[in-house]
């Protein structure tokens, strides 16, 4: 059966994650950090490259998987002729990146049912074959830095780097499975009792969930969205990666693909608009102080994206023994594209601390002065032409959406020296604004076709400009932005989803082709809020929230004629959209608290 990405469900500790598919595989797991070596990377090629897999020795007549209410514990209940049995996954939260533990729990459900254990330990994204010797209780893997301990009742057998099970679970009894990683110059961590940790763990995730405040409609799904951006928080930090993968394509078969296990700027004030207006202020509060400690340096050297504790250099470099999701290739690590110049992000960290501002969050005069910083930097370059938003590999243009962002960058400025009292220069700054404000609808407006275009002197659009409302640069009730919701659903429309722009080789120098861009779509449920077409955007959204698989999660993309998901998964982005989309459409008159009143 060809695989999917919605086939897999997250597990994580908020320091990294992993991937377990339908078929009771872990096929995806990076240790002990969201960015460190992947020790299961079936993933992104065969299971030779490292996976575990538990499951019934026969065939497989049903699956059903859920999450346990308000928690990140994976329920996978497997159908056979003899019974059925469940695997209960989970990965306890940890304190520090010296332990990880991966707790595997398979319950006898009905009947009795023979079951199977198959695992490959690959360090180094599959690439290196590590030592393994048995221990009295499982076994001890050993490569390099890492060190993986598996502890279970269950007899071994097979090769030393492929190791086996075979066991029989019957109605009431428990099969444990722990599977332990350590730095190998450390002492090994005494084991757990695998049934506490499940207790803890399920606690754990109960009393942060319970923390939220959205009960609107469609709670079950922003819960789940919030418990994925909890969960792809790294939380020494409180860095949030845009998703735990690296390499899974945009487009099957294409090169469309890239190393997400980072954090974007791009997606601060998203963010923190999702964590605030549901209640989770702490995160809201621990992503804005990453944002300004990232940031903070020459503005010259602002860039889009950063390591998850702000690390600078993420060198892109491809891995050829890997074959790819579906032959998708190459496989990269490292993302070239944090040497680009895109000048809308200093838009999206103005915009994000003042949204912190005005929703109370402590900052502290060092962020203030990094801001007029950035602010005199962006006086030097704003017309400069940059790679925009989607960090195209093609030429630099003057992309309309970044000259927003710097009107958006001065705008807020001007608002937190007049309300906050800080000082800077503001009537240089209203004036920048203004000149900004007038080129860009001069030159970045068809005024033929009533729209807003991807970049100065284009014949098409973009979906970025669906924020033009939202941002507050012209009224929803503007003829102009009328005019560019209904082109970007004329020209961007894919069976009602939204795609990001027209991949045309001339703009972003790669072969054609993608799907549909789930965050975009939510923009224009957003838009549709705006405009009053409020039916329009109820049904477009429960579109959205349907396209999420059966544990609620969804990709960057979707390809709406393959009904399947396409890009890195769980998308943070994705997931943040939905639940700002979800609050604005709960509020009776629109986003009244969201960015089209910032």
């Amino acid at each position: 059966m060809t695989r999917r990405i919605e086939d897999y469900a997250l597990l994580g500790n908020t320091h990294t994650a992993a991937l377990v598919g339908r078929d009771g595989s872990v096929d995806w797991m990076c240790l002990p950090r969201f960015d460190s070596p992947a020790c299961f990377a079936a993933l992104l090629g065969t299971p030779e490259n490292g996976r575990w897999r538990i499951a019934p020795q026969g065939e497989v007549r049903a699956v059903r998987r859920r999450y346990r209410d308000g928690t990140l514990v994976l329920e996978t209940e497997m159908e056979t002729d003899d019974g059925v049995v469940a695997v209960i996954d989970l990965m306890p939260p940890q304190s520090e990146d010296v332990r990880a533990d991966l707790v595997r729990l398979v319950e006898g459900r009905r009947g009795r049912v023979a079951m199977a254990m198959d695992l490959v330990f690959r360090f180094d994204y599959g690439s290196i074959v590590p030592w393994v010797r048995r221990t009295a209780d499982g076994l001890v893997a050993v490569a390099g830095p890492d060190s993986a301990h598996l502890h279970t009742p269950v007899d071994l057998h097979g090769e030393a780097f492929h190791t086996r099970a075979a066991f029989t679970v019957s109605q009431g009894e428990t099969v444990p499975f722990t599977l332990t990683w350590h730095p190998s110059h450390l002492p090994e961590p005494p084991p757990e009792d695998p049934r506490r940790l499940l207790d803890e763990t399920q606690a754990w995730w109960r009393r942060w969930s319970s923390r939220g405040r959205y009960d609107g409609p469609w709670s079950d799904a922003v819960r789940r969205s919030l418990i994925t951006l909890k969960a792809l928080t790294y939380e020494p930090t409180g860095g949030i990666v845009a998703a735990p993968t690296t390499s899974l394509p945009e487009k099957i078969g294409g090169p469309r693909n890239w190393d997400y296990r980072f954090c974007w700027l791009r997606d601060a004030t998203f963010t923190l608009y999702a964590l605030l207006s549901s209640g989770f202020r702490e995160e809201a509060a621990a992503w804005r102080a990453w944002l300004t400690r990232a940031v903070a340096g020459m503005p010259s050297q602002l860039q889009i994206m950063y390591g998850l504790a702000g690390e600078r250099r993420l060198e892109e470099r491809e891995l050829p023994w890997l074959s790819g999701f579906l032959d998708s290739r190459p496989v990269r690590i490292g993302n070239e594209a944090y040497t680009q110049v895109q000048l809308d992000v200093v838009g999206e960290v103005m915009d994000a601390f003042h949204l912190a501002r005005r929703s109370g969050v402590e900052a502290d005069h060092t962020g203030w002065r990094v801001q007029c910083a950035l602010l005199r930097y962006l006086e030097e370059v704003w017309c400069r032409d940059d790679y925009g938003l989607w960090e195209v590999r093609g030429p630099a243009r003057p992309f309309t959406h970044s000259r927003i962002m710097a009107w958006v960058a001065f705008d807020r400025a001007i608002r937190a020296a007049e309300a906050m009292g800080l000082e800077g220069p503001v009537d240089r700054w209203r004036e920048l604004a203004r000149r900004i404000h007038a080129e860009v609808c001069d030159k970045g407006f068809d005024h033929r076709h009533n729209r807003f275009v991807q970049y100065y002197g284009a014949d098409h659009t973009d979906a970025s400009l669906l924020l033009i409302p939202q941002v507050g640069f012209l009224p929803p009730d503007d003829p102009r932005v009328a005019g560019t919701v209904a082109a970007v659903e004329r020209e961007l429309s894919d069976d009602g989803l939204i795609l990001r722009y027209r991949t045309e080789p001339d703009v972003d120098g790669l072969p054609p082709g993608e799907g549909c861009f789930l965050a975009c779509s939510f923009w224009m449920v957003d838009a549709k809020v705006l405009l009053g077409r409020r039916e329009e955007a109820q049904a477009l959204f429960e579109r959205l929230v349907g396209l999420a698989n059966d544990v609620g999660l969804l990709a960057e993309e979707y390809d709406p004629r393959e009904r399947r998901m396409l890009g890195n998964f769980p998308q943070a982005f994705s997931h943040v959209a939905l639940v700002n989309s979800a609050h604005n459409l709960a509020r009776a008159d629109g986003p009244a608290e969201g960015r089209a009143a910032r």
